[in-house]
């Protein structure tokens, strides 16, 4: 597994980033049953970058507390059997590692959170990588019943790797 990590926003978050995000990341590979090694790159920035990325690619004028970009789509999400088939432009030529896609962190939204929901901040930090992940699987939460799959994964990841509340 390559996380590719980049930390523009000078905000520290007391604990490391870079440690928390590797665990998060291959927990959910594992959680998942991707049968790949796989690479993603996290970008951790600040509000007015955020902000940026999401009018630029979703046309929301607003920050955010993240944003994901899969590089892949899934027709059914976290099933990779596709991929043996019509995936060949998934996968990096030079390491053979599933392109995962790209989260952005907000970390001033980080703080704020773990603050607004009365938990760590390592909480949220890792919340915010598993809900990206999902993303970066195919799982969405746009209508109810996504959403109540999502969040139940959410969940049980966090509980696994005793990040909770």
């Amino acid at each position: 597994m390559t996380i590719d990590f980049t930390k523009e926003s000078p905000l520290e978050f007391g604990f490391d980033p870079v440690e928390t995000a590797s665990l998060v990341v291959n927990h959910t590979l594992g959680f998942v049953g991707c049968p790949y090694e796989a690479q993603v790159s996290i970008l951790v920035t600040d509000e007015k970058r955020i902000h940026e990325l999401n009018f630029a690619h979703r046309g929301i004028d607003r920050a955010t507390d993240v944003l994901s970009f899969p590089m892949t789509e899934y027709e059914t999400p976290g099933d990779f059997s596709f991929l043996e088939e019509d995936g060949e432009d998934c996968f990096d030529p030079d390491t053979g590692e599933l392109l995962l896609g790209d989260i952005v962190i907000c970390a001033d939204r980080v703080l704020a959170q773990a603050e607004d929901y009365g938990h760590s901040v390592r909480r949220e930090f890792a919340f915010l990588i598993t809900h990206s992940m999902l993303h970066l699987f195919g799982y969405d939460h746009m209508e109810e019943g996504e959403a109540a799959v999502m969040e139940q994964k959410q969940e049980e990841i966090l509980r696994q790797l005793a990040i909770l509340r």
